[in-house]
Order: C-alpha cells, then sequence, then structure tokens
C-alpha cells in the first residue's frame, strides 16, 4: 500500500523530530509529509532536513488548510491511503501498523484512533467537550462516530478525491466526518491511548465552539 503519514505541524519544532523518528519505524521519510504551517520557530528547518516530504505554508493558516495541502500531496503523489497524526507526541507513531491490520480485515474508508475508549489521564475539560461534540456528530450524520475530535486518522484516496475542506481551522476535521458520512464512506475506529502533558493548545476554545456549532448546522 503506498500510505503517505501526514503530520501538521505549528511551532512544533520541541516534539517533531521525535515524531518523525519514531514514525519511521513503520515508513520510510519518503512516506512522511510534515506541513509546516507558517511557524515562527525552527519547525520549517527540521521538516526541511529529515528526508520526509516537506509542504511550507508561509503564514499560519490553520489545521484545516494543513491538512488540505498535504492531502493535496499525497494525492499527487498517487497515494492509496493517508494517515494524520498531530505533531505534538499526543499520538503514539507505534499504533500506525494497528490501523493498517483494522483496515485489512475491515476496508473500512476511514479508521478513526478513538481516545473515548482510553480516557484515563484525559483534562475534564477535554473529556467533557469531546464527549458532547462526539455526540451531536453522531446526531448529525446519523453515523456510528468514536471520536469527532480525533485528529489521528486513517482515510482511503477515494475519500480524499472526494471531500475538499472548506474550512481552514480545528473545525475542519468535523466537516470532513460529516461529509465523508453524507457521502456515504465507511467509518470504523480503533481504540488509541493519548499523552497528555503540559502542551500548549493552539485552540481558541470559544472561537473554535462558535466554529464547531457553525460547521454542524451547515448543509452541504
Amino acid at each position: 500500500m503506498n500510505l503517505f503519514v501526514l503530520i501538521p505541524a505549528y511551532n512544533a519544532a520541541d516534539t517533531l523530530p521525535a515524531v518523525i523518528e519514531r514514525t519511521t519505524r513503520s515508513v520510510s521519510p519518503e512516506q512522511i509529509i510534515v506541513v509546516n504551517d507558517g511557524s515562527t520557530d525552527a519547525t520549517g528547518s527540521i521538516a526541511s532536513s529529515r528526508g520526509v516530504i516537506a509542504v511550507h505554508h508561509q503564514q499560519n493558516k490553520g489545521k484545516g488548510a494543513a491538512l488540505q495541502s498535504g492531502f493535496d500531496e499525497a494525492l499527487k503523489r498517487n497515494c492509496d491511503a493517508v494517515l494524520t497524526m498531530d505533531a505534538d507526541l499526543q499520538h503514539q507513531p507505534e499504533d500506525i501498523p494497528r490501523f493498517l491490520a483494522l483496515y485489512t480485515l475491515s476496508r473500512y474508508d476511514v479508521i478513526i484512533g478513538s481516545r473515548l475508549h482510553h480516557m484515563k489521564g484525559m483534562p475534564i475539560h477535554r473529556m467533557l467537550s469531546n464527549t458532547i461534540t462526539t455526540t451531536l456528530v453522531r446526531l448529525r450524520t446519523g453515523a456510528s462516530i468514536a471520536d469527532s475530535q480525533s485528529g489521528f486518522r486513517f482515510i482511503v484516496r477515494r475519500v480524499l478525491q472526494r471531500i475538499r475542506l472548506e474550512s481552514t481551522g480545528f473545525e475542519a476535521e468535523t466537516e470532513f466526518l460529516i461529509k465523508a458520512a453524507r457521502s456515504g464512506f465507511s467509518i470504523g475506529s480503533i481504540p488509541i491511548e493519548t499523552v497528555y502533558a503540559n502542551e500548549r493548545s493552539h485552540m481558541t476554545h470559544f472561537s473554535t465552539t462558535i466554529n464547531f456549532i457553525k460547521i454542524l448546522f451547515k448543509q452541504y
């Protein structure tokens, strides 16, 4: 399978080297796409010096824009599938083979790494927000979506060819699932553990919530 691992990165210089090194235990550097989303630290130079595919935004555009740039790059390189993963080491690169194993068995079009199966250590505010937003997305789509806010996802090529993100921020991940469900693509999940430290979130909670509500009620 021609799999690409897509890592959107914004000011992730402290964690990106480890993410890349651990990811290369599952795929070659030539199968890793790092989208440097207008970082002001050394993220861009790290991406450019590690033998991976580096895509650079001159200005910070948001996670949705970074994801779409990565999807476009993967499609251009004739991917069979893309696995998206955050750059802050919350997601464990060692889980990559588990996504591939489930795909081999199930042939799901989208597989979500669900943190809601293992909530130990998850900050209470994230536990509540993730549970509420996931419930709302399930109601909106009618699909059995396990964790709508997880950025650890396996996506096959035909989904990327069909869906193009319009949102540029974190709400794009919700938009993607709504469009995928409404287009009839199958969505599965796999339980993952997520490491929470004292990392700084790039989300602005009020604006993120407002944008999520807009996406939830938008007609596609």
